[in-house]
């Protein structure tokens, strides 16, 4: 798959692959910044990128920087529209008892490319039944 791409800025780095085969490409920040712990901030990648329609960004943590420096997109999963042309911003959240620096050209996220489908949401009294029913959390298993 082919996606047009438009550096914002001038140390806007392109998405990488980590290693051949990885789902996820890597964001770079493109501007540096502290994180205070506890705090978020919104970190640009100084990068604009035409999704193509039926599928959008998925932003995810990347785990080594979650693991090892307490940083994480706040939202978890941040949601890139195939509309949406405006610079991709990574809000970021560190969970750590600690303050940390980002800097200009660090890992900050990983995007994976995934389809969606479109749907049409009905109202009905019938939803039919399965065997799980109305079990809610844990209602499974541990």
């Amino acid at each position: 798959m082919d996606i047009r791409i438009k550096k914002l800025l001038d140390n806007a780095v392109i998405p990488t692959q980590g290693t051949p085969g990885s789902a996820g490409y890597d964001l770079y920040a493109a501007q540096g910044m502290d994180v205070q712990s506890g705090e978020t901030v919104a970190i640009d990648t100084g990068l604009a990128m035409a999704i193509p329609d039926g599928y959008f960004g998925a932003v995810f943590a990347r785990s080594g920087l979650s693991k090892n420096e307490g940083l994480r997109p706040c939202n978890c999963v941040g949601v890139i529209d195939p509309s949406y042309r405006g610079s991709i911003i990574v809000a970021l959240h560190n969970d750590s008892k600690f303050d940390r620096v980002v800097k200009i050209g660090e890992r900050i996220a990983q995007l994976v490319i995934l389809p969606y489908s479109e749907v049409r949401f009905f109202e009905t009294d019938d939803l039919g039944t399965t065997e799980r029913g109305e079990g809610g959390f844990g209602s499974t298993g541990v």
